[in-house]
């Protein structure tokens, strides 16, 4: 039996894993498929030999070091025992990387897919990667290059989460051609993104369809949510109170989480945000982003997303203050969000540490519901973003490769 190993250490890894596991399994039905991930792999036929950990930033990884060293002694265990054709490490560098170099001298082919950010910081990694892998596959345009000028054979394939939009769009017609529209950018020409659309998926969601609707994306580590909660609690008290933003109509609200959140352990952040009439979903942020006016967005592949599908937005984040000085002093980016890294300008706001506040997300917002050009200008910015991932289907063609790396034709 052939084998094939995942490694995805996070929630959008994790989704690219399923959805490339699910690619896998329909070309090649006795494929076997190991990794770590969730549920969402788990449920795409990938037997798991560890659970993803969420470990981000500087000091917010000590407290997973224990969970991490774990995940590595059973990838090591299942690289001997299955001896796996191929190895897909999804992004997730620092663990990743040290997999890939316990699988080398096993004779394992091993495929990147998703790289890290090198282009922002740790440059020197592209020579580390570049001598542990046998081949990449990236999911931003200018990626690219970056590994083919030093001698790796790469392929820019698209972005995921189209896939995930695609499929979304699909189900909520039935798989059927609608007469909403008469075009998009995601490969269904019958569907594009407009107030018709948005009410569909309000009352898929059980919202108010003559409502405009604020979504919150506050990220899936759980570093993020514990910084961002309490923000996106006060911004939404701020948000109710302003006089000039009730003139514009009654807001919903809705948070919709990334599956692998657990509920309990942030109870009190979501009873205060139930509390504030905020509408709670797991796992639905395509159809929540769909249904939205616009969106507070931390930093992440949900601004590629919320970007996709044209939904104005203002974007936050916050590390620790150590992590944030000494991140300041190692990323070199311009910009921080991939919406305005793939525009090349700032077309959509971004508020960091202090600047991530309730008065200057308000004040952000504001902005997106009173001035037509901005919001127009920055819907005609996404559509340009579209076009740079047009006609790709990433996993079907990820999956390809590993299939050939396989020796399977």
């Amino acid at each position: 039996m052939i084998t094939v190993m995942i490694l995805a250490g996070e929630s959008s890894g994790e989704l690219y894993g399923s959805l490339l596991a699910r690619a896998l399994k329909k070309k090649w039905p006795d494929v076997h498929i190991i990794g770590m991930g969730g549920s969402r792999m788990r449920e795409a036929g990938v037997e798991l030999i560890a659970h993803i950990s969420d470990a981000f930033g500087l000091l917010e990884a000590v407290s997973s070091l224990s969970k991490i060293k774990t995940a590595l002694k059973n990838a090591r265990e299942a690289l001997r025992k299955f001896r796996p054709q191929v190895l897909i490490p999804i992004d997730y560098p620092d663990f990743n990387l040290k997999v890939a170099a316990m699988a080398k001298p096993l004779g394992v082919k091993i495929l990147y897919y998703v790289s890290p950010q090198v282009w922002a910081w740790r440059k020197g990694r592209i020579r580390k990667i570049a001598g542990l892998v046998d081949r990449m596959t990236v999911i931003l345009p200018f990626e690219e290059k970056i590994y083919t000028d030093v001698g790796v054979e790469c392929e820019f394939v698209g972005h995921p989460v189209l896939e995930e939009i695609e499929e979304v769009l699909k189900s909520a017609f039935g798989g059927q051609q609608s007469t909403v529209s008469d075009k998009t950018s995601f490969g269904l020409p019958n569907i594009t993104i407009n107030p018709e659309l948005k009410a569909h998926f309000k009352n898929i969601l059980g919202l108010n369809p003559q409502q405009p609707l604020l979504s919150i994306l506050p990220g899936s580590r759980p570093s993020e949510l514990n910084r961002h909660f309490p923000l996106l609690v006060d911004m939404i008290r701020q948000f109710k109170r302003d006089p000039e933003i009730a003139s514009a109509g009654h807001y919903q609200f809705c948070i919709p989480l990334a599956p692998n959140t657990d509920e309990e352990k942030y109870k009190p952040y979501l009873e205060h945000l139930r509390r504030e009439d905020v509408v709670i979903k797991k796992g639905e942020s395509v159809r929540v982003l769909a249904a939205s006016d616009m969106a507070v967005v931390a930093s992440g592949t949900a601004t590629l997303q919320t970007a996709l599908l044209e939904v104005p937005m203002v974007v936050m984040y916050k590390l620790s203050p150590l992590t944030y000085q000494l991140g300041k002093r190692i990323v070199k980016v311009k910009y921080i969000s991939l919406v305005n890294i793939l525009s090349g300008e700032e077309v959509v706001r971004e508020l960091l540490q202090e600047s991530a506040n309730p008065v200057e997300i308000v004040k952000e917002l504001k902005k997106i519901t009173f001035d037509k050009r901005h919001r127009e200008n920055m819907i005609t910015a996404f559509r340009m973003i579209k076009g740079q991932f047009a006609d790709k289907k990433p996993s079907e063609r990820v999956a390809e490769i590993v299939m050939e790396m396989a020796g399977r034709r």
